[in-house]
């Protein structure tokens, strides 16, 4: 049954390259339209009909279009090819489609197994590289349109129906790059150079409503993504934009959680001043343990003993001040890993306000930035920090931005808008 199923797709896919083989056949221009405008200013003259193979969905057709030939700066046109979407490139828009949404799902070499096993086309993993590069720097393309006109305030404003919560999360993770993209970057260790370059992720989601025990329950299918290889400040103009689409304006409350990295929360001052703020509780957790494994390194009873009094009494409960005063006393007893022990009760310190667990219960807020950590892994894990992979940050900005578009299901949108320019 198989061999037979396939022997009738290739018979299909053959009969339907035939017949698009006659309807691509374009007839030599006559009379005005022999002639067209050039971009140096002048006229291109109609030369001769020219044939281009391309692969489409149903298989290799040939096109015959005119070619155009300008006298004054000798540049050709095919504007046949401009029409059809063609234009420098031997795929034709479906194809492209295809190597773009398998390119942006699994490393290339594996896309291109899957054009073969499931649409019976050839191609090589280099042009599923870059076409899926290609349309991915497109998608990027068009948000830094929308990214710039943000920075005019001139972003639409959207109507709809009031949002009950609007969350806004963000957090970063390394992406190995090639060397190139890392010189002049210190590494993690001292002395060691950096091999990653840290790709900033966001994402927005909603919430309507929470259990039975008062616990939050994040709306269905509601979270998107955006991100990037970029500097804060240029993320921060990014995230706002998806937030704003997300329908930032119309959120009665809108809460921005993240770990205490500093320019998490300088966004968070920038671009979302009137948002509740909420560092990730179980980041926090992670603090207080490092704290105590300085202090009880051999005895993980004595350290869960610790855990008990400073998180479950303390942190937990929101007791922020009288956390930081217990870690300082302790800085004062422990002078080996005094300065560990304040740098900790300055970070405590410095997000007090935003370590209001139990005020934030009442409200069945969130308390943790579980979704961002999963999407660190699933938006730019799964893709992008596979064994063996190495990027230009160029690339990777391109098939993050492609991926993004995709899981916020933005990508049928994206090619109608293609088919429109």
């Amino acid at each position: 049954m198989e061999a037979t199923e396939t022997r009738v797709r290739s018979a299909m896919h053959h009969a339907g390259a035939t017949a698009l083989t006659q309807l691509l056949q374009f007839a030599a221009p006559s009379g005005h339209h022999r002639t067209i405008p050039c971009g140096c200013g002048q006229s291109a003259h109609y030369r001769e009909m020219r044939a281009k193979p391309v692969l489409t969905v149903v298989g290799p057709v040939e096109v015959s279009r005119p070619y155009f030939l300008c006298p004054h700066c000798h540049r050709g046109q095919f504007p046949a090819d401009v029409e059809l979407d063609m234009e420098g490139t031997e795929f034709s828009p479906g194809v492209r489609r295809m190597q773009a949404a398998v390119g942006q799902e699994a490393p290339f070499e594996q896309g291109r197994q899957q054009l073969k096993v499931l649409a019976g086309l050839d191609v090589t993993a280099k042009s599923v590289e870059r076409i899926s590069e290609a349309i991915g720097e497109d998608v990027a393309r068009r948000q830094q349109r929308e990214i710039q006109k943000a920075v005019q305030l001139d972003l639409p404003v959207l109507v709809g129906e009031p949002i009950p919560i609007l969350y806004v999360q963000m957090d970063g993770t390394g992406i190995p790059v090639v060397k190139k993209e890392t010189q002049g970057r210190k590494g993690k260790i001292d002395g060691q150079p950096a091999h990653t370059r840290e790709a900033k992720l966001g994402c927005a989601f909603t919430q309507t409503t929470w259990d039975k025990e008062g616990f939050p329950i994040r709306d269905p299918d509601s979270t998107t993504y955006t991100g990037a290889i970029e500097t804060a400040e240029e993320f921060g103009k990014r995230l706002y934009v998806e937030a704003w689409n997300r329908g930032w304006s119309r959120a009665k409350k809108k809460v921005v959680i993240g770990d205490g990295a500093g320019w998490i929360w300088n966004l968070a001052a920038e671009y979302f001043p009137s948002s509740i703020q909420i560092v990730d509780l179980y980041h926090a957790r992670q603090h207080l343990w490092d704290v105590a494994r300085k202090l009880y390194p051999h005895t993980q009873a004595h350290q869960k003993a610790w855990m008990k009094v400073h998180q479950k009494r303390l942190l937990d409960k929101g007791k922020i001040a009288k956390l930081v005063e217990a870690l300082r006393s302790l800085a004062s007893e422990n002078p080996a890993f005094a300065e560990d022990l304040r740098t900790e009760a300055d970070y405590f310190a410095t997000n007090a306000q935003r370590m209001r667990y139990p005020a934030f219960r009442k409200q069945h807020l969130f308390v943790g930035s579980g979704v961002i950590e999963a999407g660190c892994k699933s938006v730019i894990g799964s893709r992008l920090k596979r064994s063996g992979m190495f990027w230009a940050v160029r690339g990777a900005n391109a098939i993050l931005a492609l991926r993004c578009c995709h899981l916020n299901g933005r990508f049928e949108d994206y090619w109608e808008g293609r088919r429109a320019a």
